[in-house]
């Protein structure tokens, strides 16, 4: 009798044991690592700081956040590690280039991941590029640069951005040629070498270029202008500047080129700071991830601190973000062998 009673009482203990394993949050007393490609003081690195904290708080458990950076090769040194090295389980995300798949559609050796096959979770902000040149240069217009004999020096970080594309994309589509210096670990690394004269342009985003210093500053003191905008429409902060389309129906780019246009400039659709965790990180979690991404951009917290940051914040969701990885990476062999050309490969 006295053994029944202890194996009930053992019973009960595990079914009680059990009970509150089930209760409590896969997240609480954990810690999400966002994993940005980028140094600190870029653009990606800010964002990670500011949504990272509002993301957590939002999970039930309300997990820790940190940020770790980890630079190169345009960010393909971060995609690389959550898509290979880090655990499917939700508790690395990885902030990387919008344009990152360039190299898994090229077949460059340093790329390995499979763009679509990441567990998307959310990014911010479609935006259109421009390339500015700092105002002491000789090139006071995109015609200045086709009519060069010394091609502009444009800084850049890898070959997957727009940096190095955009610069890429001019020369074939309108005959302005560029001069481009890859390398730099970070945005702000290409911007000290531009007032140190080391290089005079660069190709960003639309939102960064107004968001952010030293652009701010630049604005106000005139030290840089902008040549050219990506967009089909004007942005309202750039109506004197012209866009690719009108410049490609001035010097009549043909047909082929157009259509790379199109694919190239497409990855505008992942935002500014796409954000993903592994492959294999299981449906529940994923689903709580983006849930939590979500409800932060559309905190009045977060939309108030960003906008004291010059941040935009325009929510693009996990699924929409899935959705178009599996779609840019399927394209016909001309598109890739045009863009392995326009690339040097």
């Amino acid at each position: 009798m006295k053994i029944n009673k202890i194996a009930i009482w053992i019973l009960l203990l595990l079914f009680w044991s059990g009970e509150v394993a089930a209760q409590t949050p896969y997240f609480q007393g954990k810690t999400i690592r966002f994993v940005v490609g980028y140094p600190a003081g870029s653009t990606h690195n800010l964002w990670a700081r500011l949504v990272g904290p509002y993301m957590t708080k939002l999970i039930p458990g309300n997990p820790n956040t940190i940020v770790q950076n980890m630079p190169g090769a345009g960010s393909a040194v971060a995609a690389n590690y959550v898509y290979g090295i880090a655990k499917p389980d939700g508790l690395t995300i990885a902030v990387v280039n919008a344009a990152l798949y360039f190299d898994q559609l090229l077949g460059r050796k340093e790329v390995q991941f499979d763009w679509s096959k990441f567990a998307w979770i959310g990014s911010t902000t479609r935006s259109d590029s421009l390339l500015y040149m700092w105002a002491n240069a000789p090139y006071k217009s995109i015609q200045d640069v086709r009519n060069a004999s010394t091609p502009p020096k444009c800084g850049s970080t890898g070959t997957g951005n727009t940096g190095y594309y955009l610069p890429k994309l001019l020369e074939e589509t309108i005959g302005a040629k560029f001069s481009i210096v890859p390398g730099y670990q970070g945005g702000a690394e290409i911007e000290l070498a531009v007032e140190r004269g080391e290089v005079q342009c660069r190709a960003i985003s639309i939102p960064v270029y107004f968001g952010r210093e030293p652009f701010l500053t630049w604005q106000k003191k005139g030290l840089a202008r902008i040549l050219i905008q990506t967009g089909k429409k004007k942005d309202s902060r750039l109506r004197d500047v012209p866009t690719l389309p009108e410049l490609m129906d001035q010097y009549k780019t043909p047909a082929p080129m157009r259509r790379l246009t199109d694919v190239m400039l497409g990855s505008s659709g992942f935002g500014l700071w796409p954000m993903m965790a592994s492959p294999g990180t299981s449906d529940e979690q994923v689903k709580t991830l983006r849930s939590a991404f979500a409800k932060a951009l559309s905190s009045p917290e977060l939309v108030a601190e960003a906008k004291q940051k010059n941040t935009e914040v325009d929510l693009i969701t996990g699924e929409e973000l899935a959705s178009l990885a599996k779609e840019v990476i399927v394209q016909p062999p001309e598109i890739v062998n045009q863009m392995k050309k326009l690339m040097g490969e």
